[in-house]
Formats: C-alpha cells, structure tokens, sequence
C-alpha cells in the first residue's frame, strides 16, 4: 500500500457512496458502491483475499470516492460510471448479449421478421427469447401457417412462397383490406399463448381435406398441429394467470457468482439466461449491479413483474426497473425463484471447475510469467511479428494480449515505408518507432511486456529504438522457434538469456498462444498485401486506368482471369469507358 492510499483511507467517510480503483496509469479498473464507504474501502487493504481479488488489489495505485444520499442513489451512480468508464474488473459482471424478438412490422404487408432491437416503429415485439434458435422455431411454424409477406419482390409480381400458398402479399391474391390486419391480431394472440382458435381452425381444415380425399394437405395439417404440440411441451405452463414474469436467482461459491434468469411469458417458461463471473462486492450488491445492467443494456422488454430472493433490497430493484417488483413468500412465485435459485447453483457446481482452469490459463499464467521475468504482472502484452517473401510487399503486425487474452480491437498492421529488401532488423526498427513514438504523442496506455517474435538481433533492436532513444522503461522479451517453426526459447535481461520455462506450464502456453496468433495475424496481412499488389501490378501500363477503377475491377471481378473473360460491355458497366475497357482486355490478353 502506497503514501497516496494510507493518506486516503484515513479520510474516508462512513456514508454510503461510489469508489473508484486505478492502476498506475490513472487508467479506471474498478468501480464500486458501498452503504458505509469507510468499510468497504479499507476491506481491500487488509487481511487476505483470494486470488482474483488480490489481483486486483496489486493493480490500485490511488483510488477516488463519491458520496451519495443513499444506497440506491450509489447503486444508480455505479450503473452509469461502469457504462461510462467500461472498467476491466467490472466487465465480467454484465452480460453484454441482446436476446432476439419476433416483429410483427406495420406495413401495408407486414412482414415476421427475428430482430434484436426493439425501435418504437409501430411494429409489434414479441419476445425476448433466450436464443435465436428458439425464435427461429417460433418463426418457422408461423411462416406454415399464416401468409405473411416473405419476399422482396413488388406487388405484382410473384414469388417462390406464392406458388406453394405461404405469401399473398401480391396484387394477384386479390385479398380483403384487413385481411393482414386480422392474421396479425391472431399471430399475436397465439405469441401470447392464446392458441386454442388456431388449433381448432387447424382440425377443421385436416378433416375437411380428409373428406375432400386431399391426404396430402391433411397431412400438412396434421404435421403443423404436431408441431404446435411440442412447443407447447416445451413452454411448460408455470402460472394460470399469464402474465409475463423475469425470475431471478443467485447463487455464490469461492469467489463466483452464478444468476439465472427465467423468461415467463404468458404464464410459460420460455427459457432462461446463465450467467457466471467473479465478483469482488458484497454478493448482494453485486447482484444488484448486475440487475441495473441487465434491463440497461440490452434493450430488454420490461415485463409485468419482476421476481427476485428474499434477501435482496426491494426498493432498490424498483429504481432500477420499472414494474412491479415481488420477493414472494409463498406458491407458485416462491417455488420459481427457489427454482432460479437451485439451478444457479447447480450451475455453479458444474462449471466451477472450467472457470478454475480458464483463470489458471489467463490470470495465473501472466502472474507467473512477471515472477519468472521479476517484472510487475504484465497485465497488458503488445507482441510483433514481420512477414515479407524475399523483400516483397514487407508488413509487420502487433497482437495484443490483455489478462492472458487477446483484445483484437487493440490489433494493428503496418505496412513497412522505408525498408526496401528483405531487411527484419530496419523493419523492426521502423515499426518500434512508428508504435511507441504514437504511444507517447497520444498519451496512449503502454504495455506491461513487449514480445518479439525472433531472436536475438531482432529483440536488440526494439530495445535500441524503445529504451535507448524512446527513453521508454518497458520490458522486452524474445521468443524464438526451433527448426519445426515451434515456439522453443524465452529471451529475456540484459544481456539477453534463455529463460527456463517448463513445456507443460500455463505460462509456456500463454507464450506459445501470443506467438502463434501474432504469425497467423501478420501471415494474413501479408497476403492480402500481395495479393493487392500483385493485382495491381499487372495492370500497370493501361492508358486510361487508374488507381480507382483498378480498385473497382477488383471488387467487381474479383481476379484477372475473370477480367479477361469478361466482355467489354460487363467493364463498361463499371463506369469505364470504352476505349479503356478495350485497353484493359488488350494488355491482359498480351500479359498473361
């Protein structure tokens, strides 16, 4: 614990509020609330925790603090600065997925279309489903059964879905005014469990083709009433008074937490939401950060009433969501909720030992890795790696791993500008400088550990441009690979040395995994480079051709043996003139 937190948590007031962790970057990395802030704050800062909380208590630097008027009022300030700020320690506690619905869209032909995002368009939302599978099964077993538009053609003319009876969005079908508007009011009534007129209207017309000798569409009928069937099986009946319910239920074990979320609709359990993640709060709060989240972020449909445990705060749920919010003592509600409750923690139990594992491979495999290099955690990893073939279209790559895994958003491909051959070292020297000179300038985060797919000469200079004339104290690594082109040896100090690291360690992985995507990363670059060169390049010399209607012959024809095949009359839909369409095929025809 540093000067800066002794001096603060003496400062500390017991009111209830929001804290604000950062690492040595100033960089946010947890937020928190607390009823009594003084409490909370110093818990992290005395006695033991385990693994994942020390993980990030090492990480805090300085911390900051907020006080509210009341628990809520943290609780809602803590949603807004973790959607704010995105802090790393906090992402796991929301589930950032958004469920699929079924749309009924309002149009002259309305259409059923799978959506996940409900807009105040006039259409009609049903849902949300817990999969887009399950909404897909819904879908496909309407599209049988009501003639909803299911074609971009015009009015007037007709499409695939016409000829077998499942589209009359056609002039030609010569329908009633209100002839949508009235299977829309029946799709909705059976979305909202109210089947049974479809159902009858169903046997009717599997006995009247029946009677009419017509077996084959009896046996449609009769295939549609079985399906209806076992979606009924599968939406087992909860409550008798359907109304539209989300039941929640935690449990927590060694540091995770698991809630599940049932979707009641119409008085049936349509599914339910898993969701596992560590957590560093009291468990309660935490769960309730997690409800915030859940109705804030995904757009989610607020329900009729919303069931949670007993031992949750009741008014805190209400300012979160706004419906009725219950914490039953008895029936049919209570048995749901204890049912959440049963299977977040079978949940629990099942998965803990996977979740144990994934933390070994990612959090302790980095905290192993800065023991053996005696270097702080490298939580943030930046690794490179040059491809080039004989000189040619020369491209570098970085990778970045963050907590043991990779943050593809956080990639980035350079194109070499002042190497001219096939030179590793100045390329490596190029990108060095291009990199962590931007690092500087924009103030950007630096890593923690910078890894250098190659060997000695290759890691010198990154230490030359990065140290020495960067001015830079940012540790750097080699990894090199035997003659089977496998990662083999860790380089590493100054002078550089082979680091011993066991062949069956999580950190031997984690190295082994930085090094392969860092090659598979500049691998790909490479080739779509030369491919766009060597494209390119022969069509060089073609009076007329520019750099812009080369790039559109690409797009469009996608190779030169497509373009040389092609008619002038197909390049010249591409805007190309003529005369230069005629070159093109000219020049191809002599070069290739």
């Amino acid at each position: 614990m540093n000067n800066i937190i002794q001096s603060k948590l003496e400062l500390l007031p017991s009111s209830p509020g929001c804290y604000i962790h950062k690492d040595k970057n100033g960089t946010i990395i947890y937020v928190g609330k607390a009823k009594n802030l003084r409490n909370r704050v110093r818990s992290y800062f005395r006695g033991s925790h385990d693994t994942k909380t020390e993980a990030l208590v090492s990480e805090i630097v300085d911390f900051e603090f907020i006080v509210t008027e009341s628990n809520i009022e943290a609780l809602l300030l803590e949603i807004n600065l973790i959607k704010e700020n995105k802090p790393k320690y906090n992402i796991m506690l929301k589930d950032d997925k958004s469920y699929p619905f079924i749309k009924i869209t309002q149009e002259t032909y309305p259409r059923l279309l799978i959506t996940r995002q409900v807009k105040k368009d006039g259409g009609q939302y049903f849902g949300p489903y817990p999969d887009v599978g399950a909404a897909n099964e819904i879908k496909r077993l309407l599209d049988r059964i009501f003639p909803f538009r299911k074609c971009t053609n015009p009015p007037e003319k007709v499409c695939f879905y016409y000829h077998i009876n499942q589209c009359k969005a056609h002039t030609i079908c010569h329908v009633a005014d209100d002839y949508f508007q009235k299977m829309a009011v029946e799709v909705a009534n059976f979305l909202k469990g109210q089947d049974d007129q479809i159902i009858h209207d169903l046997q009717e017309k599997m006995q009247q083709a029946a009677k009419e000798m017509e077996f084959e569409k009896a046996a449609e009928y009769r295939d549609l009433l079985q399906a209806i069937a076992t979606l009924r099986t599968k939406q087992r009946v909860m409550a008798k008074d359907l109304q539209n319910r989300d039941v929640f239920g935690y449990y927590v074990d060694k540091g995770w937490m698991c809630v599940q979320v049932f979707f009641v609709r119409q008085g049936k359990l349509i599914e339910r939401d898993v969701n596992l993640f560590p957590y560093y709060n009291d468990p309660d709060e935490d769960f309730l950060t997690y409800v915030g989240q859940f109705y804030q972020e995904k757009e989610h449909l607020v329900p009729n009433e919303v069931l949670i445990p007993a031992d949750i705060d009741e008014e805190a749920v209400k300012a979160l969501v706004s419906t009725k919010v219950l914490k039953p003592q008895r029936g049919e509600k209570k048995q749901l909720v204890n049912l959440a409750i049963k299977n977040a923690r079978v949940s629990l139990q099942q998965k803990f030992d996977l979740l144990e594992k994934s933390l070994e491979k990612t959090q302790g495999a980095i905290e192993q890795l800065g023991d053996i290099l005696q270097i702080p955690t490298p939580i943030r990893i930046e690794a490179f790696d040059n491809s080039n073939i004989m000189g040619t279209s020369p491209v570098s790559a970085m990778v970045v791993f963050v907590n043991g895994k990779p943050s593809k958003k956080d990639y980035r491909k350079y194109k070499i500008k002042t190497v001219e051959g096939p030179d590793d070292y100045a390329s490596m020297r190029e990108v060095m400088k291009r990199r962590y000179s931007r690092v500087l300038r924009e103030d950007l985060v630096p890593p923690d550990l910078i890894v250098i797919d190659g060997g000695q000469g290759q890691v010198n200079v990154a230490k030359a441009v990065v140290k020495d004339e960067l001015g830079l104290d940012i540790p750097i690594a080699g990894l090199q690979k035997n003659d089977r082109h496998q990662t083999h040896e860790l380089l590493f100090g100054d002078p550089l040395e082979v680091v011993e690291l066991s062949r069956n360690s999580q950190e031997f992985f984690l190295l082994q995994r930085i090094q392969d995507e860092v090659h598979r990363f500049a691998i790909t670059f490479h080739r779509q480079v030369r491919s766009k060169n060597s494209f390119s390049s022969k069509l060089d010399g073609v009076e007329g051709l520019g750099p812009k209607r080369k790039q559109a012959l690409l797009k469009h024809f996608k190779s030169l043996a497509n373009i040389e095949a092609a008619s002038l009359e197909e390049i010249r839909k591409l805007g190309i003139p003529q005369k230069v369409a005629e070159n093109v095929q000219n020049h191809l025809k002599e070069n290739l």
